[in-house]
């Protein structure tokens, strides 16, 4: 009687010990930024269904070009990425001239960024 309640207890323990290491991975999120002020401009997705993850980035570049990144991954072709480089960079005349210094007011304004997650079980 005293071997069956013992097992009985380490089968229970058991039972709440088990972490699910094998659950279907499933998500989708993004993500953006849009600062006016510092010129920060990016933004992400992906969407992973299993061991098939899709996504993209993109991002302003100092030089006024923006960079599109569209990537994939799974089992039979690994990973891959397919960059492009959209617009004609230019660069400005002058270097290190600022009007007024770097005193007054350190406010960002209007610049807001966002992120949503989902996960699916």
């Amino acid at each position: 009687m005293f071997k069956l309640f013992f097992a009985l207890i380490v089968l229970a323990g058991a039972a709440f010990a088990v972490d699910d290491f094998y659950a279907y991975p499933s998500y989708k999120f993004e993500y953006g930024v849009k600062d006016p002020h510092t010129g920060d401009h990016k933004s992400q997705w992906e969407h992973r269904d299993g061991d098939v993850v899709k996504g993209a980035y993109t991002l302003h570049e100092a030089d006024g070009t923006e960079r599109v990144v569209e990537y994939s991954s799974d089992k039979h072709n690994g990973f891959q990425a397919h960059v492009k480089r959209v617009g004609h960079a230019h660069h400005p005349e002058v270097y290190g001239h600022h009007e007024g210094g770097y005193g007054g007011s350190y406010g960002h304004g209007l610049g807001h960024s966002y992120s949503k997650f989902f996960k699916y079980n």
